[in-house]
C-alpha cells in the first residue's frame, strides 16, 4: 500500500499579489473625537447630548479593545459607534435647522404684526 501524497491548491491566482493570509489587518477606528463632538454639540445646541452618550461609550470600548489586542471586538464596537454617530449627527443637524426655521418664522410673524 502506497502512502497518499498531500496536494495543496493555492487560493489566489499567481502574480496577483500576496495571499490573503499575509496581508496585515488594518487597525480599527474608534471615532472617539466624533462621539465627543456629538455629545458636546448635542448638549450645547439641541439638548440631545444625553442621547449621544451611547456612541461615546461604544467609542471608548472600541479603544479599550484595540489597546488589549482584540481587533474583532474593536471593529464591532467601532462600527456601532460609527452608526450611532451618523444618526446623532443627522439628528443634531435637523434640530439646528428646525430651530433656525422656527426662529425665522416667529421673527417674520412678529414683524408683520407691528
Amino acid at each position: 500500500m502506497k502512502p497518499q501524497q498531500e496536494v495543496s491548491i493555492p487560493l489566489h491566482p499567481p502574480g496577483r499579489g500576496p495571499p490573503l493570509t499575509s496581508v496585515p489587518d488594518e487597525q480599527p477606528r474608534d471615532f472617539i473625537l466624533w462621539s465627543l463632538f456629538n455629545v458636546l454639540a448635542g448638549f450645547a445646541l439641541t439638548y440631545l447630548g444625553c442621547f449621544c452618550f451611547p456612541s461615546l461609550i461604544f467609542s471608548i470600548k472600541a479603544r479599550d479593545c484595540k489597546v488589549l489586542g482584540d481587533l474583532e471586538g474593536a471593529r464591532r464596537y467601532g462600527t456601532r459607534a460609527k452608526v450611532l454617530n451618523i444618526i446623532f449627527s443627522v439628528l443634531i443637524a435637523i434640530g439646528v435647522l428646525s430651530t433656525i426655521t422656527i426662529a425665522i418664522v416667529f421673527l417674520t410673524m412678529s414683524s408683520r404684526q407691528l
